[in-house]
């Protein structure tokens, strides 16, 4: 009796968890579905698990969305591929719920078994819970029927394609908007699965209705299927079906529809394919840059660089720049943030003529933008314009307006150009840092933003790896040994990190004679912060001075630390102590 009570606990205990009241240990039940499925067997869970699962549809949504995950990888506890259609019963119950997160959750299931089933599996079970979902009462079950018919489809007799066919045609022109609205969204996935003949004769119809539904949200979702339809069809027929209905689109009534055209007009413009075609798409873009909507002009100026790839450069001179030079002084700020952050990949599709002539002015006045983002976004792609005016053009037209920007108000703005000046000085060389930026280069190490100093630390490690030791010996070292013992503690700290980050690509002999003997005077700073950080430096000079400096002086100014009233700086100091033992014991 007792090993029967054993066999019969595992269901027994899964019914009274997921029937109790707390919906915490129904939730830790449903968890453990797949460990209970594995204590009954793949007979039991077929015969008893599963069935009960499928009653036991009208629970919390949180346990049913564990429930329709978990059943998506089950086909194991069943017994195999050979037993998966069991699963479909639950998961069809969870299609029909309320609640759209477990819908989809059960969707995706449905989609994962449906992939591994055999074939007459799916034409005697899946198939059947297919069309029992798109006939369904309630929408929820159409809706959710909308995401399977590309997996139903690929497998089914030719009977059986053309009533699913017909039932898809069906379900685009439901009584319920919701239900179009998932016809619309995965009729580009049913398409995929469908011969070419059929596309002309029975998609297309389908599609044409979308495109002129009374509710915007069907139509904007029937924007997507534009790009992923057009890819399916041959040119020719691209250009004769889709692209009216791009053209229509681009003057929609509803603002957001407009927004998905210039969302997806590089994509829909790549689909259609020849030149002469992409011709006529002009228009239509020009119409968007200069919507009325905010929102439509933000989504089209994010777009121009990659739509103009698709052009000659001679369309994009005649007819998209002068709506580039609108929109850089655009009233939307979003507006020209979005210009601004692309803008700059223009330069290399006009060649350096036209961008001298026309882009650069356009650089300029976004540089000089009253918003910061425009400002960050044009500097942060700098570098796409030098490799097309070259170097001498870029400083004369575009360095005064980041010297400029160096002193920003806008931290963020600093902290950008400190980014971008490594890079600025290997295109520009040695010559590009006159006394300007060099002093620029020291004064942000005393910012009042600590992000900007500890970037500005960085910028001078990487400056003297770029321009050498000398340069930096000439250029940093001797600024940086000036402001060592600034009044504000702070910076004092800020150049300690400076000088440990210098140091590596300075060598032993500068880190030696100049950097070691400013660190060892600064270990008598009245600052506890200062000395631990003097500990810290003192550590990372070990492998870059030799053996005897290490012993002589740094060793001493260590124990020195150890003794230190604060117990933070005790402790930094007795960690680089024990750093150079173990640098000992690894040399000798």
């Amino acid at each position: 009796m007792a090993t029967m009570s054993e066999h019969l606990y595992p269901i027994v205990a899964l019914i009274d968890e997921l029937k109790n009241e707390d919906i915490q240990q129904r939730l830790n039940s449903i968890r453990r579905i797949s460990t209970i499925a594995r204590a009954l067997g793949e007979e039991r869970t077929r015969k008893e698990l599963i069935p009960f699962l499928s009653e036991n549809s009208d629970d919390d949504d949180e346990v049913l969305l564990v429930m329709a995950d978990e059943l998506g990888s089950f086909i194991p506890y069943v017994g195999g591929v050979d037993h998966a259609s069991v699963l479909l019963a639950p998961l069809e119950g969870l299609c029909t719920v309320e609640e759209s997160s477990v819908r989809e959750k059960a969707v995706g299931s449905l989609c994962r078994i449906g992939t591994q089933m055999r074939e007459s599996d799916l034409v005697e079970s899946f198939i059947p819970t297919v069309k029992r979902l798109a006939a369904g009462e309630w929408f929820t079950a159409r809706v959710s029927s909308c995401a399977l018919f590309h997996i139903a489809y690929r497998s089914a007799p030719e009977n059986l394609k053309h009533e699913l066919r017909t039932i898809y045609g069906q379900v685009c022109q439901d009584d319920m908007p919701m239900v179009r609205r998932a016809a619309a969204t995965n009729l580009g996935k049913f398409a995929s699965t469908i011969e070419p003949p059929h596309l002309k004769t029975d998609i297309m119809p389908m599609f044409e209705d979308l495109t002129h539904d009374d509710q915007d949200s069907v139509r904007l979702l029937a924007v997507e299927g534009c790009a992923s339809l057009g890819k399916l069809l041959e040119p020719q027929d691209c250009a004769s079906q889709i692209l009216p209905i791009i053209i229509g689109f681009s003057q929609d009534k509803s603002w957001r529809v407009r927004y998905m055209v210039a969302n997806q007009l590089y994509e829909l413009c790549e689909a259609v394919g020849q030149e002469a075609t992409r011709m006529d798409l002009v228009p239509a873009y020009v119409r968007l840059l200069r919507d009325n909507e905010a929102e439509v002009r933000i989504a089209s100026a994010g777009n121009v660089t990659k739509f103009c790839q698709l052009l000659n450069p001679e369309l994009t001179v005649q007819h998209i720049l002068p709506c580039v030079k609108d929109l850089s002084s655009d009233s939307s700020q979003h507006v020209r943030s979005a210009l601004a952050s692309v803008i700059m990949g223009m330069a290399p599709i006009l060649g350096r003529d036209a961008t001298i002539e026309q882009l650069l002015p356009i650089f300029l006045s976004l540089l000089k933008d009253e918003f910061p983002d425009v400002r960050l976004n044009i500097i942060s792609k700098l570098d796409q314009v030098n490799q097309v005016i070259g170097i001498d053009l870029l400083s004369q037209s575009l360095l005064p307006a980041i010297v400029e920007l160096a002193e920003d108000r806008h931290w963020r703005v600093r902290l950008a150009i400190i980014e971008y000046i490594p890079l600025l000085a290997s295109q520009l060389g040695v010559g590009f840092f006159d006394d300007k930026l060099g002093a620029l280069c020291m004064q942000w190490l005393k910012d009042k933003v600590y992000s900007i100093r500890e970037a500005a630390a960085n910028n001078v490690k990487r400056l003297a790896e770029e321009f050498g030791p000398e340069w930096a010996m000439q250029h940093i070292v001797s600024q940086v040994l000036e402001m060592v013992n600034d009044p504000h503690y702070l910076y004092r700290m800020t150049i300690l990190n400076a000088i440990k980050l210098v140091a590596p690509a300075m060598g032993s002999e500068i880190t030696c004679s100049k950097l070691l003997p400013l660190i060892v005077n600064a270990s008598k700073d009245r600052v506890p912060n200062i000395k631990f950080n003097v500990a810290k430096v003192l550590q990372s000079f070990i492998p870059i001075v030799d053996a005897m400096v290490v012993d002589n002086t740094i060793r001493p100014c260590l124990v020195e630390l150890t003794e230190d009233p604060d117990v933070d700086v005790r402790y930094f100091a007795n960690q680089a102590l024990r750093a150079i033992d173990q640098n000992v014991m690894m040399s000798s």
